[in-house]
């Protein structure tokens, strides 16, 4: 018999540690939410994400105060965590080679950073995660 498909806390968090690149999702006024790919890190309970201070994103992200972030799996039987809750905006405080290289690996992620300078105008964004949404389709497999 099939199980549920749901994650153990352990199995979710094990699954947004890892390499995926996720969507974040926010309310844009008048329009559907903007949802777009992300490179992000989970690091001690918190989605951290990096971006310009002035783009769009982090524009809706301080307006809403709160956001939504899916990362899934690529191949079948798929896997995804879906995680909301409040953001907070604030000055860069994580290393941009560790996510470039989390990314692109060591020569690409060193590349990737030498010829994207920081200005000093970007910043990072907190994600809380309040609630969860999960499924891993390995279980559901009878």
């Amino acid at each position: 018999m099939a199980g549920t498909g749901s994650m153990t806390q352990d199995e979710r968090e094990a699954f947004l540690a890892e390499l995926h690149v996720a969507v974040i999702a926010v309310d844009e006024p008048g329009r559907g939410p903007l949802a777009i790919p992300i490179w992000y890190l989970y690091q001690d309970g918190q989605v951290l994400l990096s971006m310009a201070t002035n783009s769009v994103k982090a524009q809706l992200l301080r307006a809403a105060g709160r956001a939504t972030l899916t990362a899934q799996s690529e191949t079948a039987p798929y896997q995804y965590v879906c995680v909301e809750g409040p953001v907070t905006i604030e000055p860069k405080f994580h290393d941009a080679l560790e996510l470039a290289t989390r990314y692109l690996g060591p020569e690409f992620g060193q590349w990737y950073v030498d010829a994207n300078p920081d200005t000093g105008e970007t910043v990072t964004v907190v994600l809380r995660p309040e609630h969860w949404r999960t499924h891993d389709y390995h279980k559901t497999l009878g």
